[in-house]
């Protein structure tokens, strides 16, 4: 059976349709407009199917607070003072059970135009990924939708006591909620008492800013606040467990291939093993992508179920250090080292929601500045490649578009168009030369890496070690599978250089190269180069500026 290369392609799901381009900063949704999902439709798959992705994840589905009113179509109003933006955050979720209104030409058929959507997704011959936000909801989470017989979160929780299993949320000791580090006390109108704690393990009655003090956190059995220090008290089974369990039980019976977990190591792994093994037992095939930062939780979180975990604080972190000139890129070979034991579940990425966009002035000032790093991240192994809608195109996020802010981020709080997403899916003869020329050297790396065998499957080996001339702005490595090798060597210079690459003995042995005379295609430019393959002989290669070679070599074993 053909092994798969996983690529998934982030779409924020309320900005990738969206063709107002009134752009007014803090606009509300008729100023500014929606995305819909039924603008996603066979035509714009199938151009992000040939791009080379295999799995798309919709960013934003799941019901979630904002300040536009669907009180008319019986979805409870939000107060303003808890939801951050115009449009909200699509992590403050306020019904798990329903779709965002937001999203829908007929709000009365929002589910139905999910379902469409899924269906035109896998037609497209693509996977559909949602997200599951575990460790919070919205203040006011209120299901309108869930099945007959659930019990709503909170429904019997027992508000006088700070911390019980039996409670879907932690209370602050029959204290109102205190709001005034965000909003003047004369101009707050909401109440909230007992006052519940807050998303990001706040558990003070007074968030402030920089907390995510539009969310409540969820109680799965953890007492943050024992007088011991933090305690766990997993037997009996809390009950947020079974409700939460339910929830993504019933995203999988809709048909979704897998799940972007938000913030996932502030949950226990506990849990996710107790609801991971409960969903894969009757969906086996169903994903879970785990959003988890500490490199030291890994090993548990993948062990309680996890496929995929973001590889963040390593490999993106050392790759971006490496674009912007702070880091050599020989310090890419100490990065993958370090998640070695757990290669093929980290997921790699150089841009996503909650990141800065490569060609902001945050970052590099320059979308083909990261192309090196493309090479190289796609390439090196055969885990899964995660890519940002829009970034394909050289997005810059430096819109100052309302609650977000001039930060460098496509905003997920306010209600906007991205122009380059608007002509690279809906009018591609306005986009700009620029944007069609990134887009190809993206849809040739992502489709090198789901057709050739090389990269799909085989063995990796960094040459790095025995190459120091290559040290500071070059990374080169192998893959080889079968009678296909395939040599890569990315220049993250701003120069073209003439330099040469080493194979030692070692590699030949194990990978089981023969010594030969072979002709090498450059999947790059398609240039032939006749090649003599020695241990230990340096191959000269000439690499155009923030570009690579990529030399497949076809094996001769007689």
């Amino acid at each position: 059976m053909k092994q798969e290369k996983i690529i998934i392609y982030q779409i924020f799901t309320r900005l990738f349709s969206n063709r107002n381009t009134t752009c007014k900063p803090d606009g509300t949704l008729q100023e500014n407009g929606c995305g819909k999902m039924n603008d996603i439709d066979s035509a714009v798959l199938s151009n992000i199917r040939k791009l080379g992705v295999t799995h798309v994840w919709y960013t934003g589905i799941i019901r979630h607070a904002t300040q536009t009113d669907y009180s008319s179509y019986g979805i409870p109003r939000q107060h303003d003072v808890v939801v951050k933006g115009k449009a909200g955050s699509p992590y403050a979720i306020t019904d798990y059970y329903d779709v965002d209104p937001d999203l829908a030409v007929n709000v009365d058929k929002r589910m139905d135009e999910l379902q469409d959507l899924i269906r035109r997704t896998h037609q497209a011959g693509l996977k559909a990924i949602i997200d599951f936000v575990p460790n919070h909801v919205a203040r006011e989470y209120k299901s309108i939708c869930k099945p007959e017989g659930i019990k709503d979160l909170g429904e019997n929780d027992d508000p006088t006591k700070h911390f019980s299993t039996a409670n879907n949320f932690y209370y602050c000791w029959g204290q109102p909620l205190d709001l005034s580090n965000i909003v003047s006390q004369t101009t707050n109108t909401y109440n909230e008492f007992p006052a519940k704690a807050t998303g990001n393990d706040q558990f003070s009655n007074k968030p402030t800013p920089n907390d995510w003090y539009e969310t409540v956190k969820l109680n799965y059995g953890i007492d943050y606040c024992d007088a011991g220090g933090r305690s766990e008290h997993f037997d009996p089974i809390p009950d947020t467990w079974n409700k939460m369990t339910d929830i993504l039980l019933f995203w999988a019976q809709k048909g979704v291939d897998g799940f972007r977990c938000d913030m996932a190591e502030m949950v226990p792994a506990a849990f996710w093993a107790w609801a991971t093994d409960k969903v894969k037992y009757r969906y086996p095939e169903k994903i879970f992508v785990g959003e988890v930062y500490d490199p030291n939780q890994y090993d548990r979180y993948i062990g309680a179920g996890f496929d995929y975990l973001y590889d963040k604080v390593g490999m993106y972190d050392c790759l971006r250090d490496v674009i912007c000139g702070m880091r050599p890129a020989a310090d890419i070979t100490r990065q993958w080292q370090t998640t070695d034991r757990l290669r093929p579940h980290m997921l790699y990425f150089l841009e996503n929601h909650d990141e800065q966009r490569i060609a902001s002035s945050f970052f590099a000032g320059e979308a083909m500045k990261a192309i090196p790093a493309v090479y190289v991240s796609v390439l090196l192994y055969s885990n899964p490649f995660m890519l940002y809608a829009g970034q394909e195109f050289g997005e810059a996020g430096m819109d100052e578009e309302g609650f977000s802010g001039k930060d460098g981020r496509t905003t997920i709080f306010d209600y906007w168009c991205v122009p380059s997403l608007m002509r690279g899916y809906f009018d591609r003869r306005r986009m700009k030369k620029s944007e069609r020329s990134l887009m190809t050297i993206y849809q040739n790396i992502l489709n090198m890496a789901i057709n050739e065998k090389a990269i799909r499957e085989g063995d990796s080996f960094d040459l790095m070690y025995v190459n120091p001339q290559l040290a500071e702005q070059q990374f080169a490595f192998i893959r080889k599978a079968d009678d296909e090798m395939i040599l890569v060597v990315a220049n993250f210079g701003s120069f073209d250089v003439a330099t040469s690459v080493v194979v030692p003995s070692h590699a030949f042995t194990h990978l089981m190269i023969p010594e030969m005379e072979t002709t090498a295609v450059d999947l790059v430019t398609k240039e032939q180069m006749k090649v003599v393959l020695r241990p230990d002989k340096p191959l000269p290669i000439t690499i155009g500026a923030l570009s690579a070679r990529v030399y497949k070599f076809m094996i001769n074993h007689k």
